[in-house]
């Protein structure tokens, strides 16, 4: 059962040593994927550095300029689907996502029946910490209007922590995906909703990072507001069986 978590970079040189020897320390072994976008930190300087030590188990994708998120996870999904992988994960750099958690989510998917496992700060309440209130309310009610808009029972519909089961990626026509920032998490999901897919919430406790700068912005939140509107309209005109 091979495992892969793809990690995309941008200035992440104060994380990127540490998130991945704390990958590599956990009894349940995983291999990592780099995809970083050019960052004048040097931060894929140290992965290759780091690739001396873990040879075939980290790996990296470099990328000329800041491509965006979405683009970062669909070209590290192709590479994954490429190289045989069984189950692909999304985790920051940034510690944000803990990877203490990240057995419980292969779990999730391995035992619990899902195809896709979502690491949740919302299924039991809020679990989120040193999120200033403004952008807790704003990721909050994000999703209340996601899950209102589209019906998905997901109370973590913008969730950046995921374990895919492999089929869900082949079943996906990941050239048609839209959305680069915020949105791409809700595409992703509404798409393995609708074809069928079973998704499990895995409480979670996000945290917010230490060290480095956050590439949140509002553009990226605006895209997610009017193309989740979009999103919807256009599902009512596609086949999914």
């Amino acid at each position: 059962m091979k495992k892969l978590i793809i990690i995309p970079t941008y200035n992440e040189k104060e994380n990127i040593e540490n998130i991945i020897r704390k990958v590599f320390s956990l009894e349940t072994q995983f291999n990592i994927l780099i995809i970083d976008d050019g960052s004048p930190d040097n931060t894929a300087q140290i992965v290759k550095n780091l690739q001396n030590e873990f040879s075939n188990k980290l790996f990296i994708e470099e990328r000329t300029g800041k491509l965006g998120l979405g683009t970062a996870y669909i070209h590290g999904f192709k590479w994954a689907l490429k190289n045989n992988y069984d189950f692909i994960f999304e985790m920051d750099a940034d510690f944000s996502h803990d990877p203490e958690d990240l057995p419980r989510l292969l779990h999730a998917c391995t035992n619990g029946g899902g195809d896709l496992a979502i690491g949740s700060r919302y299924v039991k309440g809020v679990n989120i910490v040193n999120w200033p209130m403004s952008r807790l309310l704003m990721s909050y009610f994000a999703s209340k209007y996601v899950k209102t808009i589209t019906g998905m029972p997901i109370n973590d519909s913008t969730a950046g922590f995921k374990c895919y089961s492999r089929k869900v990626l082949e079943k996906i026509n990941l050239d048609s995906i839209e959305f680069v920032g915020y949105a791409f998490q809700i595409e992703m999901k509404f798409k393995s909703w609708k074809y069928g897919f079973k998704i499990k919430e895995v409480p979670v406790i996000f945290t917010d990072r230490q060290e480095g700068s956050s590439k949140m912005s509002g553009g990226i939140f605006y895209e997610a507001l009017f193309g989740v509107i979009k999103m919807k309209i256009k599902s009512f005109f596609k086949d999914w069986s």
